[in-house]
């Protein structure tokens, strides 16, 4: 009985938990130390605590004994992309969603929402302009319609005949 809990667990955490892991490790450079405490991916019984996100949920009451019987799994806010159940934290803003109650839960119908960090994305340059930050110092742009190349003829020639 035990082992199925704590297999099922694993099965249910285990991808979650690399996709964040793989995550938190692209976006190390851009989290500040704001605490002396080293945040990580940590399991808890009931809610996240502040400054976390809630990535996973499950029904686990042989290890929550007290109280909520909920099992979440939480992962620091600061990465550029988030996976979280139910709504985008403060400071995020929702890029897509979806139902996924094999690991959210009952916790908003099961959503699952992909967030992404709003900071980030005003502070990063255009590739296409060589560092340049679009607008206000893109120079001028070409004319909406008009391609680099000609436009098509209007009519075809008719084909000669041979």
């Amino acid at each position: 009985m035990m082992t199925r809990l704590v297999q099922r667990i694993v099965r249910t955490f285990l991808p979650v938990g690399l996709v964040v892991l793989l995550l938190g490790l692209c976006t190390l450079p851009v989290q500040a130390d704001e605490s002396s405490e080293p945040k990580s991916i940590r399991k808890t019984c009931g809610a996240c605590p502040e400054g976390y996100a809630t990535t996973g949920v499950t029904e686990a009451k042989e290890i929550c004994k007290d109280g909520d019987p909920t099992l979440v799994q939480c992962v620091p806010l600061g990465a550029n992309l988030l996976s979280v159940c139910g709504s985008c934290p403060e400071g995020y803003r929702e890029i897509g969603n979806s139902t996924v109650p094999a690991r959210c839960g009952n916790r908003d119908g099961g959503r699952l929402t992909q967030c992404q960090l709003e900071k980030l994305e005003l502070n990063l340059p255009d590739p296409a302009q060589g560092g340049k930050i679009c607008p206000p110092d893109c120079g001028s742009t070409a004319t909406p319609g008009q391609g680099a190349l000609p436009p098509p003829p209007k009519y075809l020639p008719t084909p000669e005949k041979k």
